[in-house]
């Protein structure tokens, strides 16, 4: 087997056969950084790598194999895996930059929450993914390293601010990485770069570990990022769980995804939507929403378009929430190192500086009115699906000015027209997958955004896997591969 090979399997499947004795940890490791070696000069995707570190870690992920009677039943679930890490996770003893030319040298003295529970699986890190400052765009570019190139088409963006870790799984790199997601930043580069990957309910997987002063989390959560359904399903019943250190985390337990994933959608209730009334939409993304839409009816689900439209764009309050928020987190150090920000902090900022206590207030409002029409929906509705993005990736920070002969905004480095619909489902709380689901018409990736109730990944992986199953989609590789 060679490295693509090795690199494009299941991470589940590459830890069974670490515990099996088919391939060792080592070897995936290696496999892993020949595979960067070869593609990252084109793709950008990583900022710190640490091959000392995971080749230790590897060795002694394979002598806990020799060592054990039973490794299949008593090592982690990504046990000797390789995985890339976003540079917004703090990590012991490596580089950690948060995407910021102030913290560039910076080397932490501990782990945040998630990256101790990626430790606790097994899985061995091979390096720290590109992210815009602070995880602040749409696209991943800042002043610490090279912007994150697209492998379907290198002059493209990979999406932000998820799009090493994107870029990362799509080239073939690791098989699976995490992610982090605000307003879109798991599914925006899970779509533009042909992969899974999925945010919980806000809350499922705890958050701690940063450098930002504290603020309330009313938008943002770990995310896993994988080439296939099941690897995100196993690698988020790994992160999940209460965590005291994050007081917006919810106190349950990890859910239990894996035992329905296999179910099937027949009996479900899906609606669909174009864009819930929010933005225009390229033409060949609305019809891919047609088509899935299809495709699960063909599979057995009750398939209706969905009786829900968001009068007041979501975007308008959550960035409120947001550039309120940045201002509590970061307004101190743009007040001291505002020349080694990048321009869409700085703006974020400033933006949040113009609110009132009212407008935070009215937003908050708004935000309640949304999870409200959608609890209403889940009542009836077992999931929604829409287009992860309105358009598919554009090249590097030229956002469109125009969609489907309608004009498209861009506000502190985000194009509100590209992405009208992930940020609602981050100030809802509601868990959001996106999934592969064909190409435009200049061959770049499109992603169906699956929505469920809160609390309820298991549904939503559910149907993907099922989706999966039906349309493959990880044998497809972009050209940078």
């Amino acid at each position: 087997m060679n490295d693509l090979e090795l690199m494009t399997l299941p991470g589940w499947k590459q830890r069974d056969m670490v515990v099996g004795g088919e391939v060792s940890s080592r070897e995936l490791v290696e496999a892993s950084f020949r595979r960067i070696k070869a593609m990252d000069g084109q793709l950008h995707a990583f900022l710190t790598l640490d091959p000392n570190g995971a080749r230790k870690a590897a060795d002694a992920a394979d002598a806990a194999v020799a060592a054990s009677s039973d490794p299949a039943g008593e090592l982690g679930p990504f046990h000797g895996v390789p995985i890339s890490i976003k540079d917004l996770e703090l990590t012991k003893g490596l580089r950690t930059t948060l995407g910021c030319k102030v913290y560039e040298e910076w080397i932490p003295d501990y782990d945040s929450a998630v990256v101790e529970r990626v430790r606790a699986s097994g899985a061995i890190i091979v390096g720290k993914t590109q992210t815009p400052e602070f995880g602040n765009a749409a696209e991943s570019y800042n002043k610490v390293g090279p912007a994150t190139n697209n492998p379907w088409n290198v002059d493209r963006t990979a999406g932000g601010s998820s799009g090493g870790a994107g870029a990362s799984i799509a080239a073939g790199m690791v098989s699976i990485a995490t992610g982090t997601d605000g307003g879109g930043s798991v599914r925006i580069p899970c779509a533009w770069n042909g992969i899974f990957g999925m945010k919980g309910t806000l809350g499922r997987i705890p958050r701690f570990g940063g450098v930002s002063n504290p603020a309330p989390n009313q938008t943002s959560s770990t995310g896993p990022m994988t080439r296939y359904v099941k690897d995100t399903a196993v690698m988020m019943e790994a992160l999940s769980g209460h965590d005291v250190r994050d007081t917006s985390s919810l106190r349950l337990p990890a859910p239990d995804l894996l035992s329905t994933i296999d179910d099937g959608v027949k009996g479900m209730k899906i609606g669909w939507s174009i864009s819930l009334g929010l933005s225009p939409v390229e033409a060949d993304i609305e019809q891919s929403v047609h088509d899935s839409a299809l495709a699960f009816k063909e599979l057995g689900a009750d398939v209706s378009e969905a009786p829900l439209t968001l009068e007041i764009p979501p975007f308008s309050y959550w960035w409120d929430v947001w550039t309120g928020n940045q201002v509590a987190m970061y307004g101190d150090l743009v007040d001291s190192n505002r020349d080694d920000l990048m321009p869409y902090t700085v703006a974020m900022n400033e933006a949040g500086r113009l609110l009132s206590a009212a407008d935070y207030a009215r937003a908050l409002k708004h935000a309640d009115v949304l999870r409200s029409q959608l609890a209403d929906y889940f009542e009836k509705y077992d999931l929604l699906i829409l287009p992860t993005t309105a358009v598919s990736a554009y090249e590097h920070q030229t956002p469109p000015t125009e969609i489907a002969g309608q004009k498209s905004e861009t506000v502190a480095g985000i194009s509100y027209g590209a992405i009208p619909t992930t940020m609602a489902f981050n100030i809802s709380w509601n868990p959001a997958a996106s999934m592969p689901v064909g190409f435009d018409v200049d061959g770049m990736p499109i992603g169906l955004q699956v929505v469920g109730d809160l609390r309820d990944e298991a549904t939503v992986l559910q149907a993907c896997a099922a989706y999966e199953q039906a349309q493959p989609w990880a044998h497809t590789m972009p050209p940078v591969s």
